[in-house]
């Protein structure tokens, strides 16, 4: 059956249900059936069906979906007015004026924890919350603090006040994370794909290795506008992928979001007992790579403690950028602190267990600890000189592991960055000041003066409206599994998701990460192609405009549009490739809570909103 087929049914059928379980009285019906039931003294009481006016705003690359909730909400008493901008910037520039009732929302937990799935998004001053409820608040923090067998019950009541009581979102699906590519290009052993962390680059190989150091991995990304490349910055699909593989961090997440320290900057991680203190052993085989007329060269600048710490504390306080879009991430970090005294990390106890810190660090390791430096450059793992850091929490929060894990606690050079930030950050002039990490600092066509020092596998040297180019940081983890393959990588801009998987068939790109599963039968009918999925922590949903439309003071407005949503049309539309959702938690934790869709409290909810008006 053809996908139109297979959307075309449950299209009929909702449409069928709808006309029978919801049929509408006119003022007219109204009349004449109150003049036939009630005396002449009794008002006759009529029913306003005119068609509720609402704006839905979305992104082209959207439009299907856009299609299908537009449908959904015509045939249950909507005039839908569609507001559909070419990419995310302008979708943006819409949303943060106001110009829609309900916006066409997607999130993905990229850290694997739930509270990661909703405390930017629905607690009040998150980074990107439109919301103020103090109930909603209490529990995202009660939930914070228990573990995975307490928060379930937590989360469960969280959904019902956010979706069930006030409607604040109306969930749409959540779906697969899939990526497609040649493998007669790319080594398939060399290509990972992960539930929550980005794709990691330095893994990727040719089939032909010889080819490493003289042709340019090719891959896609279809927004050219990057936020910025300074990572506590920026929280979106421009630069995830982009300064995940730019900085390294203390820890990373394992394909199925277990936190690890392989391939991070710390050799082992412990968590002390109480649950507040983490404790981090350092590597000493990282540089800083820099960017000199347009190449890449090692800096001769080792990333160490003092970097990390920077790092993290500047990604917990919100005054320390303009503009700082992901504090609330790492609010729960109360300190970060060198640890220089040995017998510190054999006084305490590691959580859950008996044995000490210090020796838990060591697991693994050659050489254990002998010494504890202060100095960065005296660092020496053959010889036992060690940097360890020791971050405390505000509260017990386990959840913080998956924070540092995450892009926005890429680790910068401290040196480097206040270099940069001069700037009074309270004063800060858009039209004059130039930040660490500013896109126009590496784009063709301004003032060439790429400032950047990264000090993960790759480095961004220069970029235009069509690709942007990264080199192989030359100091990176030099001799071990996990040194960059290859030295140039290629990411070409290609908005429509036709024309990249295109450009994948002819050769033009090597890898398409984030491909739609209405491409899966063509992928699959090309033998040179390999398609990997997972289920994904992304979940798509509709955002309620909570100022200045109808819809921020009507809860029964906003209800209407919930129960207007019929899941299984999307699910039937994407064959199966697509998962019902009650909230962005729902890849993460099963609360037992699902939408339904239902004609006849959609006409409740009308009514009782035009009633009110």
């Amino acid at each position: 059956m053809s996908s139109k087929l297979k959307f075309a049914a449950p299209l009929l059928l909702s449409l069928s249900l709808l006309l029978s379980a919801c049929t509408l009285t006119t003022k007219d019906d109204a009349a004449s059936s109150n003049a036939g039931n009630k005396s002449a003294n009794e008002p006759v009481v009529s029913v306003d069906t005119t068609p509720v006016d609402i704006e839905l705003l979305g992104m082209s690359s959207s439009e299907t979906d856009l299609n299908i909730v537009r449908d959904q909400l015509s045939k249950n008493g909507f005039n839908v007015k569609l507001n559909i901008q070419p990419d995310y910037g302008s979708f943006k520039t819409q949303q943060d004026a106001g110009n829609y009732d309900i916006a066409l929302s997607s999130w993905t937990t990229v850290t694997g924890n739930p509270d990661y799935a909703v405390r930017s998004l629905f607690i009040t001053g998150g980074d990107y919350s439109i919301l103020s409820n103090p109930e909603i608040d209490a529990l995202i923090n009660e939930a914070s603090t228990q573990t995975s067998d307490e928060y379930q019950s937590t989360y469960k009541e969280f959904e019902e006040k956010l979706v069930f009581e006030n409607a604040y979102i109306a969930p749409l699906f959540s779906s697969l994370k899939s990526q497609v590519f040649n493998k007669e290009v790319l080594n398939q052993d060399s290509v990972r794909i992960s539930k929550s962390r980005s794709l990691p680059w330095e893994e990727l190989d040719y089939n032909d290795t010889s080819k490493r150091s003289t042709e340019p991995l090719l891959l896609q990304s279809s927004t050219p506008t990057l936020t910025s490349l300074d990572p506590i910055k920026g929280n979106d699909g421009s630069i995830n992928i982009i300064n995940t593989n730019q900085y390294v961090r203390i820890v990373n997440l394992t394909d199925d979001d277990k936190v690890t320290s392989e391939g991070s900057l710390s050799l082992n991680h412990v968590i002390g007992e109480g649950n507040s203190d983490y404790y981090f052993i350092l590597r000493d085989d990282i540089t800083f790579a820099k960017i000199q007329d347009k190449k890449v060269v090692d800096s001769g600048e080792r990333v160490g403690a003092n970097d990390v710490i920077f790092s993290l504390l500047r990604a917990k306080d919100k005054d320390s950028v303009p503009d700082h879009r992901t504090y609330t991430l790492h609010e729960h970090i109360q300190n970060v602190e060198l640890v220089t005294d040995i017998a510190a990390l054999e006084s305490q106890t590691v959580s859950g267990g008996s044995g000490t810190v210090k020796s838990a660090l060591e697991s693994g390791l050659d050489v254990g600890i002998t010494q504890l430096v202060a100095d960065k450059n005296e660092a020496n793992h053959q010889e036992g000189k060690y940097q360890v850091i020791k971050l405390t929490t505000t509260e017990p929060f386990p959840q913080v592991l998956n924070y540092l894990a995450h892009q926005s606690a890429g680790i910068v050079s401290e040196k480097q960055v206040k270099a940069i930030n001069t700037y009074d950050v309270a004063a800060f002039d858009v039209n004059k000041d130039i930040p660490y990490g500013d896109q126009n600092t590496v784009t063709e066509g301004n003032q060439y003066n790429n400032t950047l020092y990264t000090s993960g596998p790759y480095i961004l040297a220069h970029k235009n409206d069509y690709e942007a180019t990264f080199y192989k940081n030359p100091g990176y983890m030099k001799g071990t599994e996990h040194e960059p393959r290859i030295e140039t990588i290629k990411v070409k801009f290609i908005k429509d998701a036709d024309s990249a998987l295109s450009a994948l068939r002819s050769g033009e790109i090597h890898l398409y990460y984030g491909v739609s599963e209405t491409k899966f039968d063509v992928i699959k009918s090309d033998s040179k192609l390999t398609l990997q999925t997972i289920p994904s922590n992304a979940v798509s949903y509709l955002l309620f405009n909570t100022s200045n439309r109808p819809v921020a003071d009507s809860a029964d407005l906003r209800k209407a549009v919930l129960y207007s949503i019929n899941q299984d049309e999307f699910l039937a539309y994407y064959g199966g490739n697509k998962f019902k959702a009650t909230s962005t938690l729902s890849p993460l934790v099963q609360t037992g809570l699902e939408l339904v869709a239902d004609p006849a409290k959609v006409k409740e909810h009308l009514q009782a909103y035009q009633a009110g008006k």
